[in-house]
């Protein structure tokens, strides 16, 4: 028999689409009173990948990633997708712009061989995680580099953030590795 095991603690990241730098500053803020220092925020791109999200936030959004300092546990994402979404709703009501979706938050998690990000929508490629969400494999880090999938989304295959999920990687190995020799 094999013995299980507990899941080693996780990088919590989130990806921000946003309307403007109110907008994005507004979430940026509201995350680090749910969630912490961040030790990271990437640079801001504009989101030019998609209209897909424009009805609901203009055309003019803006793309930012934040990792907080505190690992978590990778089995608490559904419950942080949940706040995640309980915050675009408080925003869009604060923020009072002409969008109903000012601020698209989407959490997830990096490890060092994947990033994970939670949604509320079903495909073939997600896996249920409880609480009505399901969550996907979104890059892979494998020999070295980021890998993408044929379902990864447009701006992740693009390569434009993998020097900040590198980062943020790099980080994770890092406190692992002094967590074990702590312990040791």
């Amino acid at each position: 028999m094999w013995e299980i095991q507990s899941p080693k603690p996780v990088k919590l990241i989130c990806g921000i689409l946003a309307s403007d730098a109110r907008c994005l500053a507004a979430a940026q803020e509201a995350l680090r009173g749910l969630y912490g220092r961040a030790d990271f925020v990437s640079e801001v791109w504009p989101f030019t990948q998609t209209a897909y999200y424009n009805e609901e936030a203009g055309e003019g959004i803006l793309r930012n990633f934040m990792a907080f300092e505190k690992l978590i546990d990778p089995g608490r994402l559904a419950e942080i997708k949940h706040q995640t979404n309980d915050l675009e709703k408080k925003l869009a009501e604060e923020l009072k712009t002409p969008w109903p979706r000012p601020v698209n938050l989407d959490p997830g998690y990096l490890e060092p061989a994947k990033l994970v990000l939670a949604s509320t929508k079903n495909f073939s490629h997600r896996i249920y995680i409880g609480q009505n969400l399901y969550a996907e494999v979104t890059l892979m880090f494998h020999r070295g580099a980021w890998r993408s999938f044929e379902f990864t989304f447009p701006d992740y295959q693009s390569g434009r953030y993998n020097a900040f999920l590198s980062a943020v990687r790099e980080s994770l190995v890092a406190e692992r590795r002094r967590r074990r020799e702590s312990e040791g």
